[in-house]
């Protein structure tokens, strides 16, 4: 029988956007048939999409491009928990995952504490970078010991490239395939993995042990290179844990939009099985397509019961603190 499903990758667009972010999501408006009053609601519609695809929670969190306003993150989040924390919120289908303004590394912390502590989110959802900004800087400090500390994990998620990465995206060819090749196309998930790499590199993971990160679309190809990184990784440095245990200890992986199995064949050969989970990328993938392969995985003898449970809403049980409504 197919499980419930949890699913962590899942966006909205709040009131509180400022207009000049809807340009950046162009391509997505022109392909993607109703991705706005889609990504608007957090009601009605949303839960009709969610038993389509037979999601029992999402665990909602807000679009990418607000890593320079902290207003906008304060308010989106208010919006947020305002539907989550509401006595009739639909049986408890909805978390929260925070929005933090990365640009501004103070701010972000005092927002991420804020959300967990007085709003009840249950991690972050944050741009992988600010206008090519890393967050390997000690200014990230404190931003870093909040996570540790509050013990939630904090969602990688790609975002748009800065004005000095655009070119390496951009020849002989149309705007819009520069503009998907930087995205969606393949930019956004290598330079997730590059950021994860920093962060190794760094010594993050020395200094914050308990550190939880997750990383989306079957692991931002981190998991296809993993032993190369372990053999060229020894290079960078001395560090307490190897870069190897610091991926089974420290780094969790979704599915979002990667609806094929075969790369799920290689990442579970090489992860850690309970920091594989499962998620959609809702409103931009459909429901429906992620139950479908759900489906795919289940017939395909690559796990067991148990293991397909624990990647469709177990793992995330158990990281996030949240539990599968009963439907």
């Amino acid at each position: 029988m197919t499980p419930p499903l949890i699913a962590l990758e899942e966006h909205f667009f709040s009131s509180a956007v400022p207009e000049n972010l809807k340009p950046k999501y162009s391509e997505q408006l022109k392909h993607v048939d109703g991705v706005y009053d889609k990504a608007c609601d957090l009601g009605a519609l949303r839960l009709r999409d969610m038993d389509a695809g037979r999601v029992a929670l999402q665990v909602i969190s807000h679009v990418p491009g607000l890593s320079d306003n902290p207003v906008a993150c304060h308010a989106a989040n208010d919006q947020l928990a305002g539907v989550i924390n509401a006595k009739n919120q639909s049986k408890g289908r909805f978390a929260g995952f925070a929005v933090a303004p990365m640009g501004h590394p103070d701010q972000a912390a005092a927002e991420l504490r804020r959300a967990i502590t007085e709003l009840g989110f249950v991690g972050a959802l944050v741009d992988n970078h600010h206008n090519g900004k890393f967050f390997d800087g000690p200014e990230y400090k404190p931003f870093w010991s909040a996570a540790e500390e509050l013990g939630v994990p904090i969602y990688l998620h790609p975002t748009w490239a800065s004005q000095d990465m655009a070119p390496h995206y951009q020849g002989n060819f149309t705007q819009g395939a520069a503009m998907s090749m930087a995205s969606s196309g393949l930019g956004w998930h290598t330079e997730t993995a590059l950021h994860v790499l920093r962060l190794f590199a760094c010594g993050l993971f020395d200094r914050h042990p308990k550190l939880k990160i997750i990383i989306g679309h079957m692991g931002e190809t981190i998991p296809f290179m993993l032993e190369r990184i372990q053999v060229l990784s020894r290079r960078w440095g001395d560090f307490q844990r190897d870069f190897k245990t610091v991926y089974d200890e420290n780094i969790w992986i979704t599915t979002s939009g990667v609806w094929s199995l075969n790369p799920l064949r290689c990442i579970l050969a090489n992860t850690q099985l309970d920091h594989i989970l499962y998620s959609v990328d809702y409103p931009f993938q459909k429901n429906e397509i992620g139950l479908e392969w759900i489906k795919d995985l289940e017939k395909s003898g690559l796990v067991n019961e148990d293991e397909l449970n624990a990647i469709a809403y177990g793992n995330a049980e158990k990281l996030l603190g949240v539990k599968v409504p009963k439907l």
